[in-house]
């Protein structure tokens, strides 16, 4: 690389203070914020100009940026652009924000797992009956994490900071994960956060012995990207080998989990109950029978939201920024292989 101006554009509302620390990682760095959704809002002579993108969802055409080498998406999953003929491009790389959001997730997924198995949902329902239930103490018996086994499908920096949490808890982790002769983390990881060597579970199993891990499970944990190989991972043949007293936590995406058979399973009593975040169809329709199942925990693909989001999004691109001025590998690069 010469030294000569990189012409960098942001199409999300970051403040001065976020672009400041931007603009004085280097003075090649010429940065443009124009917060859009819409391509149409910026230039032409702009997107000719541009070697850096940062976006969340605006997506040129190659013909359109000339001068594109490297497009750094704002979410940690990138599913939606992965048909893109951008993203075919072969000088073009692509990252994920992959460890900007572990924190909020993390800390939304054990919430998760202690409200079901401490059973919210159902006590939430007594409080609005205003009854005192004189079974309490068997109707309301916790499924505790001490001593619990959860298992992570998908151990990557959510699933790791996860296992970081339930340290002190007592539980015991199992994960599940593509590469299992890796258990190291060789993406972004924030001091101090997820599980950098892999010291945090107790066995790690491919995706091939999948059905091993999760009859052993108490707590189930999705948090695997969406790609052909993870689409309906989670079905009917998984939940008829889980344990029925069980917790399915779900913050992967939507087209994951089979709903059909999760509808199924939990109707039958196949699972103790579930928590999503994330539906194959979103807003999740009001005919679903999701809303209405006792066991369920519905919230509306929020588990990755934080006030801090975009301060952590800037850690993560200015880490990548210094990398790529030195042409050093860039974190959460995007393998067109394995679809994430």
């Amino acid at each position: 690389m010469g030294q000569n101006t990189i012409e960098v554009l942001i199409t999300l509302p970051f403040n001065e203070t976020q672009v400041k620390r931007l603009s004085e990682i280097s003075p090649r760095l010429h940065i443009t914020v124009q917060a859009t959704r819409r391509m149409e809002d910026i230039s032409a002579d702009l997107w000719r100009k541009v070697e850096i993108l940062y976006t969340d969802r605006v997506i040129p055409d190659p013909e359109m940026v000339p001068n594109l080498r490297w497009v750094q998406f704002h979410f940690a999953g990138i599913d939606h652009a992965i048909d893109s003929d951008l993203l075919q491009h072969a000088d073009v790389i692509a990252t994920s924000l992959s460890g900007a959001n572990i924190i909020q997730s993390a800390e939304y997924a054990v919430m998760m797992m202690l409200a079901q198995g401490h059973r919210m949902p159902e006590l939430a329902a007594n409080q609005a009956r205003a009854e005192w239930p004189r079974d309490r103490w068997e109707r309301f018996a916790p499924q505790e994490l001490a001593e619990s086994t959860v298992g992570i499908v998908g151990y990557g920096s959510i699933g790791r900071q996860v296992a970081r949490l339930l340290q002190p808890f007592g539980a015991t982790v199992v994960a599940c994960k593509r590469d299992v002769m890796r258990p190291d983390d060789k993406g972004y990881v924030p001091d101090g956060l997820g599980d950098p060597q892999g010291d945090f579970f107790t066995r790690l199993y491919p995706f091939q012995a999948l059905h091993s891990m999760l009859k052993i499970c108490d707590f189930v944990l999705v948090s695997v990207p969406l790609t052909p190989e993870t689409q309906n991972m989670i079905g009917a043949p998984e939940f008829e080998i889980m344990k029925p007293t069980a917790f399915l936590v779900d913050l992967s995406r939507g087209k994951v989990v089979n709903h059909e058979a999760l509808i199924q399973a939990l109707q039958d009593h196949k699972l103790a109950g579930a928590a999503l975040d994330v539906f194959p169809e979103e807003p999740l329709p009001p005919t679903s029978p999701l809303w209405h199942l006792p066991n369920v925990i519905i919230t509306p693909h929020i588990s990755g939201i934080s006030p801090n989001y975009n301060d952590r999004a800037v850690d993560l691109f200015a880490e990548n920024l210094n990398r790529y001025l030195v042409n050093v590998p860039l974190y959460n690069q995007f393998d067109l292989q394995k679809g994430y």
